[in-house]
């Protein structure tokens, strides 16, 4: 990142929510610096956000661009923990590690540490998530704190690496892998892996609604 850059994304609220366009905050500090972005892409900056970069930039105070979303306060996911089937996508998906929990048990949100990113869910199979307003009368850079910033961004790099190192073994597995070895057959394609996992949330789902709604299990086919 370049000296530029840094001092844009300092002046970001670190949401990492991805509503800019680009992948996290740095990302769209980037480029920025590199004059590939406008400065009115981050909604929850909001209109002081556009003014902070504009001091940074030398760029003109423009209106924050709709295609972005709206200035508002800032939210808070809230996990129904009675529909929670504890299926693990929030975990990796929250940038800031703000959810906790283990697979197959309800899975809870950290209130101080969820920036209101709202990726958490898209990614939920049972549309147990929902956002609440964390900040009532506040809004863009008013619902903030540069503490909160900060801590943001120094979770958000932890999520990373901890998320890094998670793909490193399978990466170097495929790396020493000789050329004059037979290639092992897996019991299943990564699809086929992916579509068992699926399937298997949608029926753990679909049992939790049967039991919430009284009705027995049905049986399985044979």
């Amino acid at each position: 990142m370049t000296t530029l850059a840094a001092r844009i994304d300092a002046a970001l609220p670190q949401t990492q929510c991805t509503r800019c366009g680009y992948a996290d905050c740095a990302g769209y500090a980037q480029a920025i610096a590199d004059g590939a972005a406008d400065i009115h892409q981050c909604p929850p900056g909001g209109a002081e956000g556009i003014v902070r970069l504009a001091r940074i930039t030398g760029r003109p105070v423009c209106p924050l661009g709709s295609e972005f979303g709206t200035e508002g306060p800032r939210m808070m996911a809230v996990i129904d923990e009675a529909w929670c089937i504890g299926c693990t996508l929030c975990l990796d998906a929250c940038p800031t590690d703000a959810i906790v929990g283990i697979n197959k048990r309800m899975h809870t949100v950290i209130e101080p540490h969820c920036t209101g990113c709202e990726l958490c869910i898209p990614v939920c199979p049972v549309d147990c998530i929902s956002l609440e307003v964390a900040t009532p009368g506040r809004s863009g850079w008013a619902a903030w704190s540069e503490e909160q910033a900060r801590a943001a961004r120094q979770r958000y790099a932890t999520h990373t690496l901890r998320m890094s190192d998670q793909a490193r073994p399978a990466a170097d597995a495929g790396e020493n892998e000789s050329a004059d070895t037979p290639p092992v057959v897996a019991p299943s394609s990564p699809s086929t892996s992916s579509d068992a996992r699926k399937r298997a949330i949608i029926e753990a789902a679909l049992a939790k609604a049967r039991e919430r709604n009284g009705i027995a299990p049905s049986k399985p086919h044979s």
